[in-house]
């Protein structure tokens, strides 16, 4: 090779390599860039005022739980003959060793009110610069690892439905009009012993295409109903969408895309996105949804222990749900229930694209509502599987997810009154300033991990005012009710089905062929 060439391929690789880094940067999403590191301001801020003893007490905190981690992902992912060692239930041992040792040190006061203190800065740390990092990565590599592509497999998609009338029309319509193979595609809405017109305005859509069909019963409760179009269902991958949502056009084939890409994959979430915006508890609500439940999914999908397949659009391998024998009554949270037995049988469930508008409650009382079967639902589930909380061998689910979800069910609502009542007493001795110190930091967090939450899910950045309400006011509705509905499951008291009133209850037009577009 003569001179001239050699300095010719020189400059070909150069070029080539700064083009490579050039489409890298152009890569990076700048704004969700800046939007994470300018949580280090508040943090900073913090980390300066705070006493020397409080700092260390909180940096050996993040270093046990770093520590853990660590070794839980290494036991799971290299080394599960060692998964006996270091698990959820020494990892309980081992923060109360903690507490002890810091108190020795004097590092921290032995007090309720210190110990709330501190265990909720230690959340604030981990919840940012782990779960919302996951997040943040995740969107910055691309939203999801799975791409839709052919052949699409059957799919049969399950509509329970009792007194949707004026709804379960249009949540047929959508689906006939989603971008998916109509040959692979059944449609089954099946009445709930419904006293309106849910069955007359269904079986109109059914009359007019094949693909749909529809079949009644005596009522029984939302899991008897999706355990009754099981067995006319006909579909390799069975979608659950409730009467009152409407999926996105592209949704159908987006939640089947995990399934092609790996075979583990037993289950599979949607991003649920809240259609009516016009009151100040729905909008709460969305912004509740973007930064409490879709970015906390994407945390957990990295390890396929996504905790909660939303019943308004999820999916599953039918030979799955037939394996852990579909929906069980004994809670109100059928969705999360059966999640779990999924991922209790080892199956990864992760989340997709996909996404549904669904009606969220459109006021206080409704929403109590609503909350109230959520909330008792989830206790009862948590109680009716809580051998996953003690037993190493489920992984992720035990070191991770459970831990997580226990914390977040049974010390925050607790602690939300612990510290409230810490600032009413600070407040009433004259520490003004310390209070508003205090509750600026949190809600700056609040506010960047929702700016966050916004950015990666393209919302409306109007929905920021309501951040604060996510540290007082709204929260402490939400943590009261936590408490309350932990104390109804523990009494055992009868705890039927609760339900929101429907914003429209009125016929919907008549059936539409599918748009071609």
């Amino acid at each position: 090779m003569s001179v001239g060439q050699s300095v010719s391929a020189m400059v070909a690789v150069a070029v080539a390599f700064w083009q490579t880094i050039g489409r890298g940067v152009r890569a990076v999403k700048w704004r969700s860039v800046a939007l994470f590191l300018s949580a280090l301001v508040p943090f900073g801020l913090l980390i300066n005022v705070m006493p020397l003893g409080t700092l260390y007490a909180i940096g050996l905190l993040i270093g046990l739980l770093t520590v853990y981690l660590g070794w839980s992902y290494y036991v799971v992912e290299r080394a599960p003959q060692y998964g006996d060692l270091f698990g959820a239930r020494a990892l309980a041992v081992g923060l109360v060793g903690y507490v002890a040792v810091i108190v020795y040190l004097g590092w921290l006061v032995p007090s309720p009110i210190a110990l709330v203190h501190l265990g909720a800065v230690v959340l604030i740390f981990i919840y940012y610069w782990f779960i919302a990092f996951i997040a943040f990565f995740h969107d910055q590599i691309g939203r999801s690892k799975y791409e839709p592509e052919p052949p699409y497999p059957s799919v049969t998609v399950l509509i329970p439905a009792y007194n949707e009338e004026g709804y379960i029309g249009r949540t047929i319509q959508s689906l006939l009009d989603a971008d998916y193979p109509t040959d692979s595609l059944e449609i089954l809405a099946i009445d709930d012993g419904s006293t309106d017109g849910t069955f007359a305005e269904a079986n109109a859509y059914a009359a007019a295409f094949e693909r749909v069909s529809v079949v009644t019963k005596a009522n029984g409760g939302k899991y008897s109903a999706l355990n009754y179009g099981l067995l006319f269902a006909g579909g390799d991958v069975i979608v659950t969408v409730d009467a009152d949502s409407i999926i996105d056009y592209d949704a159908l084939k987006n939640i089947v895309a995990p399934f092609a890409a790996a075979e583990e994959i037993g289950a599979v979430a949607s991003n649920v996105t809240i259609w009516n915006r016009n009151s100040l508890v729905t909008r709460c609500q969305q912004l509740e949804y973007t930064i409490g439940v879709n970015i906390y999914r994407r945390a957990l999908d990295y390890f396929g222990i996504v905790m909660v397949v939303p019943g308004c659009l999820g999916a599953y391998r039918r030979e799955v749900l037939e394996e852990v024998f579909a929906y069980d009554p004994d809670t109100l949270t059928e969705d999360f229930d059966v999640t779990m037995k999924v991922l209790r049988s080892g199956y990864r469930v992760s989340v997709s694209d996909a996404r549904v508008y669904t009606e969220a409650p459109a006021t206080w009382r409704d929403l109590y509502s609503q909350r109230l079967r959520w909330y008792r639902g989830n206790y009862m589930t948590i109680i009716k599987h809580w051998s996953v909380v003690t037993d190493p061998s489920y992984g992720y689910l035990n070191r991770i997810a459970l831990p997580f979800r226990l914390v977040e069910m049974f010390f925050l609502p607790l602690a939300s009154f612990v510290v409230l009542a810490y600032i009413g007493w600070l407040v009433a001795s004259g520490h003004v300033l310390t209070v508003l110190a205090v509750l600026v930091f949190f809600t700056s967090i609040v506010f960047l991990i929702a700016a966050l939450g916004i950015q990666i899910e393209g919302e409306d950045w109007r929905l920021l005012v309501y951040a604060p309400l996510l540290v007082i006011g709204y929260k402490q509705f939400h943590d009261a009710l936590n408490l309350k509905c932990l104390l109804d499951v523990l009494r055992d008291r009868d705890l039927g089905w609760t339900r929101a009133a429907r914003i429209e209850q009125q016929p919907a037009s008549t059936p539409e062929e599918p748009s071609a577009d």
